[in-house]
């Protein structure tokens, strides 16, 4: 965590704050965290405090509407319009507080960057204040550094909770294949639309884009006729070891929704697959659990242990026999 005062060019150096703070999350993972209202309410602001959103519009344009509630009873308002959003790199947005009893309010440019550094993430906080008075004042009399390295630190110790408190679901299959032809038919929307889905599901639509922050998008059709959308959202990607998603039931549009047969199913599910090599064979293996989810959610998921298995053994034996006919193709 640094203070001001660093490289920035001399017109704006006596006027501005600078805070940075490294996080053992994956940078895709503190972008979430910023930028979802549902996520922001449970860190933003300085030890003590709480915050409501009352509008949070991440777009170039959308405003940003809280209120800071401080341990002491004081509400603080804020809003802010943000200018530029370059996700997952970088977001921009002027901030103004609107009056305070004993002068105007605080008014600022404030630039947040986003560097990843392996699995860790680097944040960056650049406020930038019209003149160097509102900035002394901004120190002075509401501690906005000692307060802002306490905001990072509330999301520091937030992270690890956006992730799953239930024990994982996890199921391994050997298949009779190398890894990369395994992760092969598991990356590319090809070869999955033969394979992905319970047994006697067939993949109707899909549309890949398979990297980290992107997506897969799919229609799966039951054997009734009904269309099932889904879609992947990929976080980590390590060829040819594992990738991490997170999933959902989706529309056709990638909007997510809840499941159609289960209210109280997790909305966001969280897995981990990876592929280890042996002796031409690969042993694949799922992990699977509710991400930020109810108490309602995480209940359904325990409850639903037989059917997971169920379902993910079907998906695997198609898998495996799609595998056994690319093997007999390559060997052709």
């Amino acid at each position: 965590m640094t203070t001001p005062k660093s490289n920035s060019p001399a017109d704006t150096a006596d006027r501005e704050i600078i805070l940075s703070r490294v996080f053992d999350a994956p940078r895709e993972l503190v972008w979430e965290a910023f930028t979802n209202p549902r996520h922001v309410v449970n860190w933003w602001g300085p030890n003590g405090f709480t915050t409501t959103i009352e509008k949070m519009d991440v777009r170039p344009g959308g405003v940003w509407k809280h209120m800071m509630h401080g341990p002491d009873g004081t509400n603080y308002p804020n809003q802010s319009v943000f200018k530029e959003v370059v996700k997952p790199e970088r977001i921009v947005y002027s901030h103004g507080g609107g009056r305070e009893k004993d002068g105007p309010g605080i008014n600022m440019v404030v630039t947040w960057s986003f560097e990843a550094l392996g699995r860790q993430t680097k944040l960056t906080g650049h406020m930038v204040f019209p003149s160097a008075e509102m900035r002394d004042r901004v120190v002075r009399e509401f501690g906005a550094i000692e307060g802002g390295q306490q905001t990072l630190a509330r999301l520091a110790g937030y992270l690890p909770k956006m992730g799953a408190a239930t024990e994982e679901f996890v199921m391994s299959r050997v298949f009779d294949a190398p890894r990369e032809l395994v992760w092969k038919a598991f990356s590319d929307s090809e070869h999955m639309k033969h394979w992905w889905g319970p047994k006697g599901f067939t993949v109707r639509v899909a549309k890949m884009d398979f990297c980290e922050g992107g997506t897969y998008l799919y229609c799966l059709r039951s054997p009734d006729g009904h269309d099932l959308w889904g879609k992947f959202f990929y976080r980590e990607i390590v060829v040819p070891e594992r990738m991490v998603l997170l999933s959902f039931f989706s529309d056709e549009n990638g909007g997510i929704t809840r499941h159609p047969m289960s209210p109280t199913w997790p909305t966001e599910m969280l897995s981990t697959f990876t592929f280890v090599e042996k002796d031409g064979k690969t042993t694949f293996t799922i992990k699977w659990s509710p991400y930020n989810a109810t108490d309602a959610e995480r209940k359904t998921f325990e409850e639903g242990r037989p059917s997971m298995t169920q379902g993910w053994t079907g998906t695997l034996d198609q898998f495996a026999a799609y595998l056994a006919t690319l093997a007999r193709g390559k060997k052709s």
